[in-house]
């Protein structure tokens, strides 16, 4: 299932609509408080616990979180920075009963330490005078939870404004932030499981889940199953990866355009050297780019087809101007770099930039990297969970390509295919044992389908 992603703005719209609809701040931060002290039980048990609040709602949350951690056994003590600032955060305050001190260089530590300083409005770094306590504290914790966000992280791009280290919990509230998933806030996340806490959050951002591929038809055929047709150029083993890939992805049917036969891949491959192959009708993806080398040619005869397309790294190179892309079924698969030299130096957060990339192009582009992202003309965003720092190593993008192809040959339209690719490829990188190599992660695959 997929969980929605929504910017900070859009929260605090769904919170003062839920107000409007009859539903208390005080209400919400109840539904919050209990949601992050249950989640801390479910992970940790109870055990010495201690919360750091702000003076916001973040830290209002934290006083319910208390009550409801005292309840179930455990010994709790918070350290504030002041007194709550809003009435909702106050009147969680005067229902904490327990002792409350000042965060400082004399708070004690504990084994369990719940992160409720600042929330989803953080806009500059948190003054060193509360980071430093906070940081040693949570250094020293056993277990660290953080409250909506870790505090010190802007929720919208991802960026750390103040690092207090990394959490082994993180409770999204009302919905994911951004954050949650871009570079390098993710980094410092730990595990994020969510509480909706009644806010009905959707939206056209969501994290990347298991896709809903097509069940075989029992009476189907190979080609039924989806044809993936791959150009071969000067660095052949590149695209090699991808055919292996799509072949293992469940294509029914891969097909490999080359000038020499390549060596080593399965003879259920089928390789060709005959031009007019391209014009089968049955292909339901063409892959052009890994290993491609500077051979234009290929990406103008893939641009001359109207099969749907998977562009891929050298291909990407010699696309030029990303509006010759538009009409084309296509999907782009650009790391840092190629994203860089094919759409500029954009302005705005990951997202943002992706989106503008669909828009100039009108493709899915997958923004690979620690944090990839699928985006879509339509504004669609899928937000990859995280995988294994082991998959950055050569190839690995080829194997994605193959991956992707499989899916939209298959007949996921090339949103859902990008998507489904994504999140087949991570899973695939956490079955193999690392360090691995890009030719593991493919026989990975067959684990994960």
């Amino acid at each position: 299932m997929t969980r929605p992603i929504l910017p900070a703005a859009e929260l605090r719209h769904l919170e003062q609509e839920a107000m409007q609809a009859g539903i208390s701040e005080r209400e919400l931060m109840e539904r919050a408080g209990k949601a992050l002290a249950t989640a801390s039980l479910r992970m940790f048990g109870p055990r010495d616990t201690l919360i750091l609040c702000g003076k916001g709602n973040n830290g209002g949350d934290g006083y319910v979180a208390a009550r409801h951690l005292a309840e179930a056994g455990a010994s709790v003590r918070i350290a504030a920075l002041g007194e709550p600032g809003t009435e909702a955060a106050k009147t969680a305050r005067a229902d904490w009963t327990g002792e409350v001190e000042a965060l400082g260089e004399d708070t004690a530590e504990a084994d369990l330490v719940i992160d409720c300083l600042f929330g989803t409005g953080l806009s500059r770094p948190i003054d060193e005078e509360v980071a430093t306590p906070a940081r040693r504290l949570l250094t020293a914790a056993r277990r660290t939870v953080a409250c909506d966000l870790p505090s010190g992280v802007e929720a919208d791009s991802g960026e750390v404004l103040t690092d207090l280290g990394s959490f082994d919990l993180t409770l999204a509230l009302g919905a994911l932030k951004p954050a949650h998933r871009l570079a390098p806030a993710i980094h410092h996340c730990g595990r994020v499981a969510s509480a909706g806490i009644g806010l009905g959050a959707q939206g056209d951002w969501h994290e990347i889940a298991a896709p809903a591929l097509p069940a075989l038809d029992p009476d189907g055929h190979k080609f039924d199953r989806g044809m993936v047709h791959c150009l071969s150029g000067a660095m052949p083993g590149a695209i090699a990866l991808s055919a292996h890939a799509a072949a293992r992805a469940g294509a029914g049917y891969v097909r490999v355009s080359t000038s020499r036969m390549i060596d080593g891949l399965p003879s259920s491959i089928v390789q060709t050297e005959d031009a007019t192959a391209l014009d089968d009708e049955r292909i339901g993806c063409l892959l052009v780019g890994p290993g491609m080398g500077d051979i234009p040619p290929l990406l103008t005869v893939a641009l001359t087809k109207t099969h749907p397309l998977v562009l891929d790294a050298d291909a990407l190179r010699h696309v030029g101007e990303p509006e010759r892309l538009n009409g084309h079924d296509a999907i782009l698969t650009p790391h840092e770099g190629e994203f860089v030299e094919l759409f500029g130096d954009l302005e705005g957060s990951k997202a943002d930039r992706a989106l503008q990339a669909a828009a100039a192009s009108q493709c899915i582009i997958v923004y690979k990297g620690a944090d990839t992202l699928v985006a879509a003309p339509d504004g669609r965003l899928g937000f990859a969970p995280p995988a294994p720092a082991s998959l950055a190593t050569a190839g690995a993008g080829d194997v994605l390509a193959g991956i992707i192809a499989a899916c939209r040959a298959r007949g996921l339209d090339r949103f859902e295919a990008a998507c489904a690719g994504v999140w087949i490829h991570g899973r695939a990188a956490e079955a193999c044992k690392a360090p691995f190599i890009a030719d593991d992660l493919v026989a990975a695959i067959a684990v994960v389908m």
